[in-house]
């Protein structure tokens, strides 16, 4: 054990001269209150000393060889006392047990009081013991809803009608993917800046997801117009696609279950009402594209949501009037459209409710085609609290869209069920 490098009226910065009165009897120090202390009672008040005051670790032994005596005589002999107090005191177990007490309890004090601050934080945060859940864009929000209800607590941070890969986080964004237990996100690159601010403020223990990546593997990535190889950023709108709009639900399903055991009958029950409603909806789909003649397949939309959707169901996309850069096309681009248009003997163009743009009625007024503006890529139809407000609702209004504008019949898609699972 050392000894503090410091005289007997200081041994502790805390403990000064201030603090404790000092007798000072020629060249002897000590506390005033014993000076006229019996032995007996010395040795006590040494042995607490020693235990509650951990700090000093030990009494420097040159300035207990001065400690006076009953009479008022410094004790040359007491060094001897002294020395033998303190080999006493530091090796008796029970007096060791009480100087680590005394020395540690405050640490553990400290520790436990955060940890039981922390949890209870957590509790808080997790709002009545739900499970804090964060998603970004709706489709992947509303599948999430599907497969947990109201046994979570759900947000989605970007809002409906806005481009998602331009998106950028707000402040209060940062609170909620630092309160999330779990952050859902699509992943292929299409939410870099939230995936920027979650990966910063995400708290330990918890999860991001990018469901994406865990559904294809990247030999099955699909690059085009909106998203050429060359930039590196694969085509991210899997969910155009049920099959893989049901591969992230089981993801979600699994993710859900690990991390609240409590209520994975619930989640697996709604995962295979889910599973049934997205297996009528992916055979609607086929049925309704059958109604579609061959020759009219045919996709120009304006942004590149569909490269997942077409190979599926027999479509063929044409391109995409965005560039890469979510810019305007040029004059050059627009005239080659045009031409192209005219070649393929499309009978529609397809708009987006997210991405407005006054050159596709130019672009179809010359190429001679119809230009349809309302097909939807992550924008739910109706508003919260409609049945068709769905990711089922979504694909079931954008399959009657291209059947209405390409030949077929929409009719065929109004057996399926767009309501939400928990809702019904």
């Amino acid at each position: 054990m050392g000894v503090l490098a410091t005289n007997w009226p200081a041994l502790n910065p805390i403990i000064t001269l201030s603090a404790v009165p000092v007798a000072i009897q020629g060249n002897c120090l000590m506390p005033r209150f014993m000076v006229s202390t019996k032995p007996w009672k010395r040795s006590m008040i040494l042995s607490l000393t020693w235990i509650m005051f951990p700090f000093l670790d030990s009494v420097p032994i040159a300035a207990m060889r001065q400690l006076p005596n009953t009479s008022g005589e410094c004790l040359v002999e007491s060094s001897t006392f002294v020395e033998r107090h303190h080999q006493r005191s530091s090796t008796n177990p029970w007096f060791l047990l009480m100087h680590i007490a005394f020395r540690y309890f405050p640490l553990f004090l400290v520790f436990s009081l955060s940890a039981c601050n922390a949890s209870s934080d957590r509790v808080s945060q997790r709002q009545g013991g739900r499970l804090q859940v964060v998603s970004t864009v709706s489709p992947i929000t509303n599948i999430i809803y599907n497969i947990a209800g109201d046994r979570i607590a759900l947000s989605g941070i970007v809002p409906e009608g806005v481009n998602s890969h331009t998106f950028e986080p707000l402040p209060s964004d940062a609170v909620k993917l630092s309160n999330a237990d779990l952050i859902f996100m699509n992943g292929l690159h299409l939410e870099q800046p939230t995936l920027r601010l979650a990966a910063a403020n995400v708290k330990e223990g918890a999860e991001i997801i990018l469901l994406a990546e865990q559904t294809i593997a990247p030999h099955e990535y699909i690059y085009d117009f909106s998203f050429p190889k060359e930039a590196g950023n694969p085509n991210p709108h899997l969910w155009t696609n049920p099959i893989y709009a049901l591969k992230y639900a089981e993801i979600i399903r699994d993710t859900l279950v690990v991390h609240d055991l409590d209520n994975a009958d619930y989640y697996r029950a709604n995962y295979e009402e889910f599973a049934g409603r997205i297996q009528a909806l992916d055979e609607a789909i086929q049925l309704t594209t059958a109604s579609i003649p061959a020759e009219n397949r045919k996709l120009l939309t304006y942004h590149d949501s569909f490269a997942y959707f077409a190979p599926r169901y027999g479509y063929s996309v044409l391109g995409a009037i965005q560039p890469a850069d979510f810019s305007e096309p040029s004059a050059q681009e627009v005239a080659a459209l045009i031409e192209q248009l005219r070649a393929e003997r499309v009978l529609a163009i397809f708009g987006s409710e997210v991405f407005p743009s006054p050159v596709l009625d130019q672009i179809g007024r010359e190429a001679g085609v119809s230009f349809v503006d309302t097909l939807r890529d992550d924008d739910l139809p109706g508003v919260p609290g409609d049945p068709e407000h769905s990711y089922i609702g979504l694909m079931v209004e954008d399959l009657k869209v291209m059947a209405r504008a390409l030949g077929g019949d929409p009719r065929l898609m109004e057996d399926v069920e767009v309501g939400n699972v928990p809702d019904t």
